[in-house]
């Protein structure tokens, strides 16, 4: 499978959005589209789509979208639902459309060999089997339960209508019909937007092991770096190619702008002395002749282009904290959060001066309701909070719910600096990218990246020393994140935020707060560190360590802690050696199918299909048991 767009250009009326577009998608590439807001990076997914949006490019070459071998497109924006009557798991099913018409073929063959034995019925059936195993027909039902499950669904929602989700539950099962339905290239705008990090990491693995091509529009540099093998950068209306993850990109593309930027600088400086010798010498008659040759050396040069500087226009700020907090800036102790009385976390943790603390976790275990029960905005159910001498705090809300729709961006952060004069209020929007006729835009007219800076716009002036900021590169894209990181990074007071962009808290935290299906953890720590603790499952002293706990090593309870977990061991690899038992006996039935004596006796491969399904289902048990144990030993231990 290939896909190329040869020389193409995208207008829309007198705007040129790209000039020169030179794409490739190949069988089983994982491909990046990265740059700016408003770059262009949506609008070149669409194109893939509809060609009818693409133009000749300004390229010398012809333009030209070419296509090999007819590949299916798969978008998110085009799914659709027909029948919001229908179930969920109906709705999963239409992605494995062409399976379950092989599950139907298999029914009635089987129903017709019930009276009639003919070998071409029987060699039909055969076929229909093999033709069912290679698609996955074994193994699909599995796949889309775990999906399910890992996209936050639980097994009463299967049976619910589509019209009983709300919309963004609607948009994650349309998310999940499309990656299940397995197309040729598989086209992906922010696909970790509104995911928490559990399901970010099952997506990553999933779409590493995709066997067709994936081509993914994303701001996440951690799971573009886990997936991606290649990277198209859109700068300046233009496209470049890149080989490798996001940190490979970036690593050449700063090499790349190094290294001819010194040609560059070296070939003016040649020019530069090349012309002031013909210059010095062309009018003295023994020099004239040596003169030229200089000049004509200069025509012969192949030019050296100025690079492009990087386009990193972004906001900046100059931040100032005129009062300090004392040592200890917060202090939380079984803190019960929740609503209507009902709790859904408890959380105990001290956060002191300077301190970065990251929470992270699943969708709707309290994250947020930690922060607005901090700030006042819902009452504890139990437990205490209290802050430290001279602390003052300012909240980023994700919902943005404190900006007045109505209001223009100049009014907007004007009402909370009514004592700025016109100029400094100017220059502070300025600063993050609000300038000229931008100031008199309405909130509700601005897109969700622009309300994100003109809180942030505020929040930072008000010189806080606690900053509790929900989710707070939700719409941003990687120049953007970066600033805010490096902001962040330099901001000497403390500060609490939540966020599902794992480089963003690896970057910034430097403890964390995870909501956890055991509970919620504090580890102190970098998310890497967090992240490695997490899958190695450390000793427990480590462990103790790590979350703050100072207890003698109970030398009694670690002796039969090993022992429980010996044990557990034991029925796992014992639970291995039988699933491997069984999946050869399955191999075996399978080799004496195809034996000229049976494969004509339809009977018989019945009982044999019969038996491997028989054989699944104990395979399928054996499976759930094992997961439950491997979950009990990486938890518990």
């Amino acid at each position: 499978m290939n896909y190329r767009i040869i020389n193409g250009a995208i207008s829309y009326g007198a705007e040129t959005i790209l000039e020169e577009i030179n794409f490739n998608i190949y069988e089983k590439d994982k491909i990046a589209i990265v740059g700016n807001n408003g770059s262009g990076k949506t609008t070149l997914l669409k194109s893939i789509i509809d060609k009818e949006m693409l133009e000749q490019g300004i390229g010398n070459t012809k333009f030209e979208v070419y296509t090999q071998g007819n590949p299916i497109i798969g978008y998110l924006k085009q799914i659709e639902f027909e029948n919001l009557d229908a179930t969920f798991l109906e709705e999963i099913l239409k992605s494995y459309k062409n399976i379950i018409i092989l599950e139907e073929k298999i029914n009635e063959i089987q129903k017709q060999l019930q009276n009639n034995s003919d070998e071409k019925l029987i060699k039909d059936y055969t076929k229909t089997l093999e033709e069912y195993e290679i698609n996955g027909g074994y193994t699909y039902k599995k796949e889309y339960e775990i999906a399910i499950k890992k996209f936050g669904f639980t097994e009463q929602d299967k049976y619910k209508k589509i019209s009983e989700f709300s919309g963004g539950q609607k948009t994650k099962i349309a998310f999940l019909k499309l990656l299940l339905s397995k197309p040729d290239i598989l086209l992906l705008d922010e696909p970790t937007n509104h995911l928490d990090i559990n399901t970010i990491e099952w997506l990553e693995g999933y779409l590493k092991s995709y066997t067709k091509a994936v081509v993914v529009v994303s701001h996440d540099r951690m799971f573009l770096d886990k997936i991606v093998n290649k990277v198209y950068e859109i700068e300046y209306a233009s496209i470049t190619e890149y080989k490798g993850n996001y940190t490979a990109f970036e690593k050449q593309k700063r090499e790349n702008y190094e290294k001819q930027l010194k040609d560059y600088e070296y070939q003016q400086q040649e020019i530069k002395r090349l012309r002031e010798i013909a210059d010095r010498f062309r009018y003295k008659p023994t020099k004239a002749k040596m003169a030229l040759s200089k000049l004509k050396k200069i025509e012969q040069m192949t030019i050296v282009e100025a690079p492009n500087k990087y386009d990193l226009k972004t906001f900046h700020t100059n931040f100032n904290i005129p009062v300090e907090s004392g040592k200890l800036v917060l202090s939380v102790e079984d803190l019960q959060i929740g609503y209507n009385e009902k709790e859904i976390a408890k959380i105990s943790f001290e956060l002191y001066k300077g301190q970065k603390l990251g929470i992270i976790g699943e969708n709707g275990k309290g994250k947020s309701t930690l922060l607005k029960t901090l700030i006042g905005d819902i009452e504890k159910i139990g437990g205490k909070y209290g802050y430290g001498y001279h602390v003052q705090t300012q909240y980023f809300d994700q919902q943005m719910e404190f900006l007045n729709p109505n209001n223009t961006v100049f009014d907007e952060f004007s009402k909370d600096f009514p004592k700025l004069t016109t100029t400094e209020v100017r220059k502070s929007l300025g600063m993050f990218l609000f300038s000229g006729e931008d100031v008199f835009k309405e909130v509700k007219n601005l897109s969700g990246g622009e309300k994100v800076r003109l809180q942030l716009c505020k929040i930072f002036k008000k010189e806080a020393n606690l900053l509790l900021l929900d989710e707070p590169t939700n719409h941003m894209d990687i120049v953007g994140k970066e600033s805010l990181e490096n902001i962040l990074k330099e901001y000497k007071g403390s500060l609490i935020f939540v966020s599902h962009d794992r480089y963003f808290v690896n970057k910034i935290a430097d403890s964390i707060l995870a909501f956890e299906p055991q509970g919620v953890v504090y580890f102190k720590g970098t998310y890497k560190e967090y992240s490695e603790y997490k899958e190695s499952r450390i000793n427990k002293n480590d462990h103790q360590e790590k979350i703050g706990i100072d207890k003698k090593k109970n030398t009694d309870n670690e002796y039969f802690r090993n022992k429980e977990k010996a044990k557990i061991k034991n029925k796992i690899n014992k639970l291995e050696q039988e699933i491997e038992q069984k999946e050869n006996e399955i191999k075996e039935i399978k080799e004496s199918m195809q034996s000229e004596e049976v494969c004509t006796d339809y009977i018989k491969l019945k009982e044999l299909q019969d038996r491997i399904s028989q054989i699944e289902e104990v395979i399928d048990t054996k499976l759930t048991e094992w997961e439950l144990l491997s979950t009990q030993i990486s938890t518990k231990f």
